[in-house]
């Protein structure tokens, strides 16, 4: 045999080594979807996405149709604060024990639980409210609803983050989004049908018994909590304040450094093209003359797979690139794909139009958002998961919410088209800011490899 017969061999070889290689890789990639963590993760995002939509569009509905005045509803939107700012509160979450529960099932699913257990008692108590007759206990309520969500929201992002390495994180969080996508169609599909063949106090009691799907989880899911730090039972205020509030937010700080307020900046810009445009698109398809059925139609049914997909494909991005990567694609894809609304505001309203430009913004949608869910609980020290990634998430809800109040006055001024091609222009500053980030594939003060070992011989 010539040396050049037997170096195409080895090439050959070699290739086929690759290939097996890839294609193990990526079977291993989705055997992960299949894994016993992330199936309880499909059934947590379930029980996060009923209570957010109860909270939301179907309030919203119901206090229409009771004649509420439209400027009365506009204000429960600012029940959505407890969202943004949950991270008031996640200290309590991390630190604070759940009596008789947690020495049962543990903290994190202890506070799941009983989370949940609040959330649907709201849920009880909002259908037997009467928005015509006291419309201030109906704000209550709706208060006390959102402040529950948000806790359980704590808990589940905190469980997620400890059942899982950072190389796992797309797949959760993935699995998570898929269980919140199918939550929201039951919320908006399911809880309307009882509310029009019965009435909305049924609607709100059926939303509350599924909760039951959510606490069940919860107290039978895998314990995985691992913290560096846990505080004495008996301990001063002072020191309880210092090591349990103001210690997960310098912990962060002392990790990264001056770096850190580069990181927290990415996040707080990741997602403000999409929630800048994303008010204006309903006044676009109406302004179009498209009718509210074939809006409703495309956004519920293709708009709600292709969601679905752009989740999987962020998972596997996730799993198979770096941060790096995996970042830049999110931030590009989610701002470029803006520009199809551009398009479609200067092009005939045709029913295949509005089905490609939902689609396309659907799977860039999906996917950035399992990319970044990914990346920040990458940032966070297992010591303080529920209070740090709580900061994170209200650092990237918040600026883009603020944004979002003016977006209806930039569309008076530019036109629909000129508006969507400068909400793809302001995410040029994050995909910037990516090659300034520190990633996460650092070890910080603990083991992954350990806790990916541990997991593994768990399953």
């Amino acid at each position: 045999m010539t040396q050049d017969a037997a170096h195409d061999d080895d090439a050959e070889n070699s290739a086929g080594e690759n290939a097996k290689s890839s294609r193990k890789s990526l079977l291993e990639s989705l055997s992960a979807y299949l894994r016993a963590r992330s199936i309880v993760m499909l059934l947590l995002g379930f029980s996060s996405g009923l209570p957010f939509y109860m909270i939301y569009q179907n309030l919203s509905l119901w206090l229409a149709e009771a004649g509420v005045e439209k400027g009365e509803i506009g204000l429960f939107a600012w029940t959505g604060f407890a969202f943004t700012l949950k991270f008031l509160w996640a200290p309590v979450v991390d630190r604070a024990p759940v009596p008789l529960l947690e020495k049962v099932v543990g903290r994190r699913r202890a506070w799941m639980a009983a989370a949940q257990i609040g959330v649907a008692l709201a849920l009880f108590a909002m259908s037997a409210a009467d928005p015509q007759g006291n419309l201030l206990i109906v704000a209550a309520i709706a208060v006390g609803l959102a402040f529950a969500a948000a806790t359980q929201d704590i808990a589940i992002d905190a469980w997620r983050i400890e059942a899982a390495t950072d190389e796992e994180q797309g797949v959760m969080a993935a699995m998570y989004q898929y269980g919140y996508r199918v939550a929201i169609m039951v919320a908006g599909a399911g809880a309307l049908i009882v509310a029009d063949y019965v009435n909305w106090s049924a609607a709100y009691q059926f939303m509350a018994l599924l909760m039951g799907v959510g606490f069940l989880t919860a107290i039978f899911a895998p314990k995985v909590e691992v913290r560096d730090y846990v505080p004495p039972e008996s301990a001063p205020l002072a020191e309880t304040v210092s090591k349990s509030v103001i210690g997960p937010f310098r912990d962060f700080f002392e990790r990264y450094g001056v770096h850190a307020l580069v990181i927290l900046l990415f996040i707080a810009l990741f997602r403000v093209p999409d929630f800048l445009m994303g008010y204006m698109t309903g006044p676009l398809y109406i302004d179009l003359g498209y009718d509210k059925t074939t809006i409703g139609a495309i956004r519920s049914g293709v708009g709600l797979f292709a969601t679905l997909g752009g989740v999987f494909v962020g998972g596997l991005v996730v799993a198979r690139l770096s941060f790096k990567w995996s970042l830049l694609i999110g931030v590009l894809a989610q701002s470029l794909t803006n520009l199809i609304y551009s398009w479609l505001a200067l092009s005939d309203a045709t029913t295949g139009g509005l089905a490609f430009a939902v689609v396309i913004d659907n799977i860039a949608y999906g996917a950035a958002g399992t990319i970044l869910i990914a990346y920040m609980s990458s940032l966070t020290n297992t010591a303080f998961t529920a209070t740090q990634y709580a900061l994170f998430s209200s650092f990237y809800a918040l600026p883009g919410k603020f944004v979002g109040g003016f977006s209806g006055f930039m569309v008076e001024s530019l036109g629909f088209a000129w508006f969507f091609a400068v909400t793809a222009i302001i995410g040029i500053p994050a995909a910037i800011l990516v090659f300034f980030l520190k990633y996460s594939e650092e070890r910080f003060s603990f083991d992954r490899k350990q806790a990916s070992a541990e997991l593994e011989a768990a399953d």
